[in-house]
């Protein structure tokens, strides 16, 4: 197998099995050929990043879905029938099932750093240069690539075009833009990407010049205007290597729609632009295209900025699906778009049925030769500032129409707003990624993976409302919405591209961190709509698919699993999921208790503390309902009643009795707060009870049992069975009067000799239920799996405890999978196997890799959400 490298040329000091510059080099079984990522640094590039040549295809062989092994078909008899009868009604009724396994995305190894702000919808770029992946319909995904939408060199010489060329691998499959030229070198053009920032450098050697489009996006953290943003920018900087004077042209062309059939249903129309601003900012001018998306209303937006030495010209229509000739001769004959501004005066006829509408925008420069490079900038803004859910039943407007309005005219604002303040947006990136950057004792990788996967805080089908000034929001008066929900509005992002729910509890329970370290104000406005969600109840019987039983949607006194599904109607109708009653898991309402406490330790928000401790008392007298034996322990109900939502667990269980301690802990912490007496006697005697009898069933003399049952997979070893431990000292909290020190450091030791360790030394990431007896527990197709983020909060634990270099090799393993084995960079599923079957691409749960670096900052006793802006 080839060597596989992050990119990075510096030394780490501490580190050593995860040394910066060394190779992770595996033996023969290795699951997959890898590749060699290049190291070498490039000026104006970052050392530290996700780094691949445009040549770079990645070979593994992928499926979306497991196939059971022979005994463990039995247990998913009845679900597979009950699925398919739902999903048939659902397709009679012109709808999906939130999980529709009978579509599953296809594997497609090719995505980079998307671009967009938080909760405004995302656009996909593909490392190869491609626009690929559209989100923003609503918390849905078109998986198209629109060929149209590129960036094109044209290189003159001595007043004659030498080379013209799209910038992109990709090429049609049929006569649409055929007259374009395709076929750029990839082994001359490599990738870079540290979200939000991505960089292309493209080599022409023929011509010795050197591009670089670096792609900015508006994310940073403890920012709440800009941050919402619609738009990013393009900066393409052009560098004659070569002893003959050039000229070098961009442009950059894009089409309506989304690449899907609804782009042909016509009435879209475009026109041009030009944004005036008083010095020191510069002129704006460009083309947008007017349409909708599903009677939504959309403007998109593309634009260059103007500069003195730069020439800028348009177009403002051309056909994408004819064969491109006329654009692509107008920009070869003299490196420009030959219209004048008077030209541009008129908007186009609006598209007839089945036909279609591209726009485009071109700059050019003259580059001397040995002379300083010359910039060129562009931007795209899609301006959809009014939306619904599928089911039509309220009306929302985009948290920044705050500040642009809501009339689809704010596209050219849009633009020229992302053109003359994206330096300062690229100052506050640096300033904030630079603290983890400039650590000599973190990982390169490590440096890669935390930034990279903050990509699904915007592209996991994320919405940001602005409930202040739209009526139609939901039946509650203004006065019944939280302050900080009025001030910073109401967010939601999908548990996974696949897994269509919003706000997912049980998994954004770990995702959490990286709201709270970094935009804390949001992870606020999502506890409140979860605490009023307690109380609320929808009687309407379903069947839940894994058992077959009948009961209501949601129950009073309980967290619910989800806030609703966006083909429905999120926050009225919540708890889309139906495999099990979710009333009855035995996670979700401790969880809300554990990030309250770990939430106000964090913030020091008395308020919020005193908001939220009525709920927690609540949902703990609730809770004890389920300690049936009256041991101050809570016991499983003998099916998947927590996040493992496929692994049944009976009696106590060292997941669920783990956290139901925690909770026990830090609801005695906040009574102590609130001086509240009675409750703390209460909770502080049923934990010492519920401890003792936790050891007393579980403990094995080297770990806690799986559960307290009489199965075979009983003393599995569970790689997530301290989440307790592991919240408990991410809330400030140090004793050891829940989990002994001595004990916990036997359960870690255990866990990654035998679940990191064991397979694949130690490449792998942790499975989730490993064996003393063999490689892993079989007996259930999620003990086998891999999941991303119960790997990264099981890092966070061990560097909590001291053990940080079996941390950073059990993380490693997971991020070594997925972005440099398995090809799902900017994608990351939820589990994987070592048969090279990944389940939910894109997916919340890998957030969970910023509470490594908050257990970091636990342990160098510094605020984990300090703000370096």
């Amino acid at each position: 197998m080839a060597e596989v490298k992050t990119a990075n040329d510096s030394s780490d000091k501490t580190f050593d099995c995860l040394n910066a510059k060394s190779s992770k080099k595996t033996s023969k079984d290795e699951l997959a050929p890898g590749f060699t990522i290049p190291t070498e640094q490039i000026a104006g590039v970052p050392d530290f990043g996700w780094r691949v040549p445009l040549s770079y295809s990645c070979q593994m062989k992928c499926k979306a879905f497991f196939t059971p092994r022979l005994k463990q078909i039995p247990s998913y008899l009845g679900l597979g029938v009950r699925y398919c009868k739902l999903w048939m009604r659902k397709h009679k009724e012109g709808k999906r099932p939130f999980i529709d396994h009978m579509n599953a995305l296809a594997y497609q190894p090719i995505y980079g750093a998307p671009i967009g702000g938080i909760g405004c919808g995302t656009i996909g770029r593909g490392y190869q240069g491609e626009f690929c992946r559209f989100q923003l319909v609503p918390g849905c995904y078109d998986h198209t690539t629109v060929l149209a939408d590129q960036f094109i060199v044209c290189i003159r010489k001595r007043n004659k075009t030498v080379y013209q060329q799209v910038l992109s691998v990709k090429k049609p499959d049929n006569k649409c833009l055929n007259c374009w030229k395709w076929n750029l070198d990839p082994d001359h053009a490599i990738y870079h990407a540290l979200y939000p920032h991505s960089w292309t450098i493209y080599d022409i050697p023929e011509h010795n010049v050197r591009l670089t489009c670096r792609q900015v996006s508006p994310i940073f953290p403890h920012e709440y205007q800009d941050t919402s943003l619609p738009c990013a920018v393009f900066v393409w900087t052009a560098e004659n290597l070569g002893d003959e004077d050039l000229e070098v042209s961009i442009m950059f062309t894009f089409k309506n729609g989304r690449g899907v059939k609804e782009d042909r249903a016509g009435g879209c129309w475009n026109e041009y632009f030009h944004v005036s601003n008083d010095s020191p900012s510069e002129p704006v001018s460009g083309v947008q295209i007017h349409q909708s998306f599903q009677d939504m209303p959309c403007v998109y937006g593309i634009a260059v900025k103007h500069k003195p030495d730069l020439s800028v010209s348009h177009c403002v229509y051309f056909d994408p699906c004819g064969s491109g000739e006329d654009i692509w001769q107008d920009l070869y004959e003299d490196g420009s778009l030959t219209k004048s501004e008077a030209d541009f005066e008129s908007k186009t006829e609006p598209t007839k049925k089945n036909s279609e509408c591209a726009v485009g925008v071109c700059c050019k420069c003259a580059v001397t030769a040995g002379g300083p490079s010359k910039q060129m900038e562009f931007s795209l803004s899609w301006d959809m500032p009014n939306i619904h859910f599928k089911s039509k039943g309220q009306n929302y407007r985009r948290r920044y129409t705050r500040w642009f309005g809501h009339t689809t005219q704010a596209a050219p604002q849009l633009c020229s707003y992302a053109l003359n303040n994206y330096k300062t947006w690229e100052q506050k990136i640096e300033a904030w990624q630079n603290t983890v950057l400039q650590n000599n004792d973190l990982p390169a990788w490590y440096k890669s993976a935390l930034f990279n996967e903050l990509y699904y805080v915007s592209d996991g089908g994320t919405v940001w409302l602005d409930p202040v000034p739209n009526p139609d929001l939901s039946s509650e008066t203004k006065e019944e919405i939280p302050a900080v929900i009025k001030e910073f509005g109401k967010f939601a992002y999908l548990e996974g591209h696949e897994y269509r729910m919003y706000n997912t509890y049980d998994v954004h329970f770990y995702a959490s961190f990286a709201l709270l370290t970094l935009w804390p104000k949001l992870q606020l406005c999502l506890q409140y709509d979860f605490a009023k969600a307690i109380d609320q109840e929808d009687p309407t019987i379903v069947e839940y698919l894994m058992c077959g039983t009948k009961g209501p949607n949601k129950s009073p006194k309980s967290i619910p699993h989800d806030l609703g599904d966006p083909e429905d109607e999120p926050w009225v109708r919540v708890n889309t999921y139906n495999l099990h009653p979710t009333h009855d898991w035995k996670d979700l309402n401790l969880k809300f208790i554990l990030q309250v406490f770990r939430d106000y330790y964090a913030l020091k928000d008395l308020q919020y503390l005193k908001d939220m401790y009525p709920k927690v008392k609540s949902i703990m007298t609730e809770a004890q309902k389920w300690d049936k034996d009256g041991d101050g322990l809570i016991e499983n109900g003998g099916f998947a009643d927590q996040t493992f939502d496929a692994w049944t667990a009976t009696g106590a269980s060292a997941y669920c009795g783990g956290i139901w301690l925690a909770a026990l802990r830090l609801t005695v912490e906040m009574a102590k707060i609130l001086e509240d007496r009675d409750t703390e006697i209460k909770f502080t005697e049923i934990l010492h009870e519920g401890k003792e009898s936790f050891d007393k069933k579980l403990w094995n003399g080297l770990y806690y049992n799986y559960d307290c049952s009489d199965k075979p997979y009983h003393d599995s070893i569970m790689a997530a069975q301290l989440i307790g431990q592991w919240f408990i000292r991410a809330s400030g909290i140090q004793d050891d009067l829940v989990f002994p020190s001595q004990k916990v450091r036997s359960v870690l030791k255990v866990i990654y000799e035998h679940n990191v360790m064991k397979l694949n030394n130690g490449n792998c990431g942790a499975v989730n239920g490993g064996r003393l007896d063999c490689m892993k527990d079989t007996t259930n197709c999620q003990a086998e799996e891999f999941w991303v983020g119960i790997i990264y909060s099981l890092a966070a634990t061990m560097i909590q405890e001291g053990m940080s270099k079996e941390g950073f090799q059990t993380a490693w393993g997971a991020y070594h999978m997925c972005w440099e084995v398995l090809g799902l960079s900017f994608q990351t599923p939820e589990a994987y196997t070592l048969d090279n079957v990944y389940r939910s691409l894109g997916y919340m749960r890998p957030l969970a890799i910023w509470s490594i670096q908050w257990a970091l900052s636990i342990t160098q006793s510094t605020s984990p959400i300090s703000n370096p802006l």
